[in-house]
């Protein structure tokens, strides 16, 4: 940049211990068109106690009576302001100014040689301005992160309550009544006399019976209760469901028998594994699956792995790719974070979750058998 063409007026803070060595920047600035206030100051006091003022820029000379421009640079650093900061000396080696830069200094001029003094300034406030904006538009865009995240963190417990809520009502009222039903289809079949009658009835019981069944695996999908039980439990369970289901070999496998999980984490855990699996069945064409879950050093990890096709460069960074980032989002209800890698020989997703029991109160971790608590009873 060059020398203005009309008067620039700036706020300039001078760090230096010669009055003559003043006079003469003040003559460099009037005769570049610099306009405005000066303020010299000597000491390190005088520098720390002007350093809030509003200042368009610093110029500091590099060595002062047990002060220094490098120790000035440190506290300009240390405040946190983004200002300008030019050295000027009459003598500085090249390692000396190599370092100011390194530590944030704007630019390094000779006093011998100050012609270059009003276009580095200018120079170095437009630099300024640049980082600033640059600063604000990173702040802003990460509060808008965090707002993204806290709402999609909210849309997911929010999900997760309205399938409680469904869950509830099929089993408290489509559940009751197609046991109620059930049970009055078997007394009919039981007590008719006309064999048409009974046979009708019997194929009733069959369609009721499937009903049932529909009902149970729905209400699983939306609200897994079989959670009540633990998490081992609970993905012992998934893991044997998904093998009949699909034909795939699936194994889990832990290390630890007994534990205690803050609340949120198993129904986290669970939904993850029931994600992986479902893409897994959907798209992996694997034929073996492996669940692991940890717990070492506070941090419970549940990895499931595949054989299959993996995923390419393009699936993981699609635009609509809301699986991966509603499991990252969901880890993110209880601080922890999820990796995926995929190759030609398989894709693996981990789960990582801090644990501090302090949060909320724990949920089980251990085994306590395969009982299904939201099964109905049988007539």
């Amino acid at each position: 940049m060059t020398t203005p063409s009309s008067p620039v007026s700036l706020r300039v803070l001078h760090i230096e211990d010669s009055e003559l060595d003043h006079e003469l920047t003040l003559a460099h600035l009037r005769r570049g068109g610099v306009t405005g206030i000066v303020r010299r100051v000597q000491s390190e006091a005088e520098y720390r106690n002007a350093l809030f003022q509003p200042w368009d820029v610093i110029l500091s000379d590099f060595n002062l009576p047990g002060f220094s421009g490098l120790v000035a640079l440190e506290l300009l650093k240390e405040s946190g302001r983004l200002i300008p900061f030019i050295l000027l000396s009459g003598e500085i080696g090249e390692d000396t100014a190599v370092e100011a830069m390194r530590n944030g200094a704007s630019d390094y001029l000779l006093k011998n040689n100050l012609t270059r003094l009003v276009p580095a300034m200018l120079h170095a406030i437009e630099a300024n301005e640049t980082r600033r904006a640059k600063a604000v538009g990173d702040r802003e865009l990460a509060l808008s992160r965090e707002r993204l995240s806290a709402l999609a963190q909210h849309l997911q417990t929010s999900v997760e309550s309205e399938r409680a809520a469904i869950a509830r009502e099929i089993h408290d009222d489509v559940g009751g009544s197609l046991s109620a039903l059930k049970f009055d289809l078997a007394w009919i079949a039981r007590h008719a006399s006309v064999p048409a009658v009974t046979e009708r009835a019997q194929q009733a019981l069959e369609t009721v019976t499937h009903a049932i069944e529909a009902s149970q695996r729905i209400m699983h999908n939306l609200r897994p209760a079989i959670l009540e039980q633990g998490l081992i439990a609970a993905l012992q369970w998934m893991t044997s469901r998904f093998e009949k289901r699909t034909g795939i070999n699936c194994q889990f496998r832990t290390s630890h028998e007994q534990a205690q999980l803050p609340s949120g984490v198993p129904l986290v855990a669970y939904r993850m594994a029931q994600e992986a699996l479902t893409n897994i069945s959907k798209h992996a064409q694997a034929t073996r699956v492996h669940i692991d879950l940890s717990l070492a050093g506070g941090v419970l990890s549940l990895e499931v792995s595949d054989n299959g096709r993996g995923l390419s460069a393009e699936d993981l960074v699609k635009a609509r790719s809301f699986g991966i980032r509603g499991l990252h989002e969901r880890a993110g209800t209880v601080g922890g974070w999820v990796d995926l890698s995929s190759g030609p020989t398989g894709t693996t997703l981990i789960l990582s979750v801090p644990l501090q029991t302090d949060k909320g109160p724990p949920s089980g971790f251990g085994d306590r058998g395969a009982h299904d608590p939201s099964v109905w009873g049988e007539p």
